[in-house]
């Protein structure tokens, strides 16, 4: 009697996910033939089609329909049962804070390497501006912290580096103006610090003409061609146009992604989520 595979079932969950063969095969890492055929595997077991093809993709059959949320109740029980057979038995409560910026790119593969190998371990997880992430492990309301420095102190951990630089919009010449028109952290922060410390240095007149608590803010108003800008060099798109010397201004310092840790932190959960961030960090 013909039975029904794990592996058939992930795969038609990607493709009935995507609505779409080959967009299917990328989430699953198959060519697109080899997951034509699984699809055409399981429909000889079931005996019936699970999809309708189209011009635009596939769309679930009245079979594929039914066997939806069995594939998705199987595989899932087949996951949980993986993580708590292969788990490691680390249980406990971590507290982590990552930067918004970065946040956003990296958060999703932490916490899903974490998960995957740890979980009975409780993770409170908190992503905003960064500058409080150095106080709030100093008073122990943190265990575990990521966050830009310019000079990292003892006890933090570099895993990144991303020179800073001025950025203009392609399409305005705003480094002639006179004042020049910026955009800066609202917050104290060293990238403020060292913009501000860097203009007066030149002897360059300057005024702020915008102010956020993000890396997403400040791009907004140098794309807008509002203001130049202090970013991080991974965060400067094509279209904009770097700043140096030529137009009157200096190179700037690099920034640094630090991890930090709190005293009071498990030592053990500390260790295995650093694990985590740095491979995520090395991708």
């Amino acid at each position: 009697m013909p039975t029904l595979d794990s592996e058939l079932l992930r795969t038609f969950l990607a493709v009935a996910g995507t609505g779409s063969i080959t967009e299917g095969a990328g989430v699953i890492g198959r060519s697109q033939s080899a997951t034509s055929l699984q699809i055409m595997r399981l429909e000889e077991v079931l005996g019936r089609p699970v999809f309708d093809r189209t011009g635009r993709g596939v769309t679930l059959t009245e079979a594929g329909q039914r066997l939806l949320p069995v594939a998705r109740d199987v595989t899932g029980r087949l996951d949980i049962a993986l993580r708590e057979i292969t788990s490691d038995g680390l249980r406990g409560k971590l507290r982590l804070a990552i930067p918004d910026d970065h946040g956003r790119a990296k958060l999703a593969d932490i916490l899903g390497a974490f998960a995957q190998s740890h979980p009975q371990v409780e993770l409170d997880v908190t992503c905003s501006l960064s500058t409080e992430f150095p106080g709030l492990l100093k008073k122990g309301l943190l265990d575990l912290a990521v966050y830009e420095v310019e000079v990292p102190e003892p006890g933090e951990e570099v895993i990144y580096e991303d020179p800073t630089c001025w950025v203009s919009s392609g399409f305005q010449d705003l480094a002639a103006e006179d004042p020049v028109p910026v955009a800066l952290f609202d917050r104290a922060c060293w990238w403020r610090e060292a913009a501000i410390r860097a203009l007066e240095a030149r002897g360059r007149p300057y005024r702020i003409v915008f102010s956020s608590q993000s890396v997403a803010g400040v791009t907004a108003a140098v794309e807008a061609g509002i203001a130049i800008g202090l970013l991080g060099r991974s965060s400067v798109a094509p279209h904009l146009k770097v700043l140096g010397d030529g137009q009157g201004f200096p190179d700037m310092p690099v920034s640094r992604l630090v991890i930090g840790s709190s005293r009071e932190a498990d030592v053990t959960l500390a260790d295995t989520m650093k694990t985590a961030i740095r491979k995520a960090f090395q991708k």
